[in-house]
């Protein structure tokens, strides 16, 4: 196992392309990816050293406040997705195609998948879905777009699939997320997601494929990881998925300094001589 992706590149690429990501998985090692959706977010993210930012359409829920990401629209994702590519230099950045942007048609999703990648800058689309997908991901890598497929549970079928549920707990889930995950490779997907899927499934299909897999609540078996980044940083107030791994409480810091700014100004103490023309 590779500790990390820069002894399979040699050297931190100028910008992360699909092939570096390839080579990660050929060599056996990982990446990781956190959701964004904004410049400045994504400019700590990129010093830090994330390989893959995704402007999710999670930011229906932990930006807009929604309960959920079905309302969110193309031109959020749109103005969301720019901001993010104008804060990255090395970053490999994917977005999501929101519902009702693709399942429509064949045409729809490579007129949607065009739009976003060239209006924002973004390096390639992701999008929910199983093997009924599989020639809407054809047509778009034909014409030039880049796909990540998203397996298991996929939100914007939570109505579908009856809530937020782990997928894949049925007798034969190994063998047939296998299978649905070689047909969406072989359409052209460059890399594979999957969430909520039970850890022995999940590496089960990272083993039979040749492209990389990202894991969000799937186990250590995949090539990558992501998380919601409000999740992981403790940004979010409301719930948190179990899966998820507290790295910081962002939104403590965040709280106690708005707490101190206010009180500098009841007490007149901000702005001070220092902070003064």
């Amino acid at each position: 196992m590779v500790d990390s992706p820069y002894s399979v590149l040699k050297k931190t690429p100028a910008r992360y392309r699909s092939v570096h990501f390839q080579q990660i998985k050929d060599a056996g090692g990982k990446f990781a990816m956190l959701t964004c959706y904004d410049a400045t977010t994504a400019h700590i993210f990129d010093e830090a050293g994330v390989e893959t930012l995704l402007i999710g359409d999670s930011l229906g829920n932990v930006v807009q406040g929604q309960n959920s990401t079905l309302g969110v629209t193309m031109e959020d994702m749109i103005t969301f997705s720019k901001a993010v590519v104008a804060g990255t230099q090395r970053a490999f950045v994917l977005a999501d195609l929101p519902f009702g942007s693709y399942e429509a048609s064949v045409e729809q999703a490579v007129e949607s998948g065009i739009r976003l990648v060239k209006e924002t800058g973004i390096s390639a689309v992701k999008m929910e879905g199983g093997v009924e997908y599989a020639p809407h991901i054809q047509a778009l890598t034909a014409a030039g777009v880049a796909v990540v497929a998203h397996t298991g549970f996929t939100p914007q079928s939570e109505h579908v699939l009856g809530g937020y549920r782990v997928q894949g707990r049925e007798a034969d889930a190994t063998t047939r997320m296998v299978e649905e995950a070689l047909v969406l490779q072989d359409a052209g997907a460059m890399m594979l997601l999957m969430e909520m899927v039970p850890a022995d499934v999940a590496a089960a299909v990272d083993e039979a494929l040749t492209i990389p897999t990202v894991g969000i609540g799937a186990g250590n078996g995949t090539t990558g990881q992501v998380l919601v980044w409000q999740d992981a940083f403790g940004l979010n107030r409301g719930r948190v998925p179990s899966f998820v791994k507290k790295y910081a409480d962002v939104g403590q810091v965040l709280s106690d300094a708005a707490k101190q700014y206010r009180q500098d100004v009841l007490k007149a103490e901000f702005p001070d001589n220092d902070h003064s023309f």
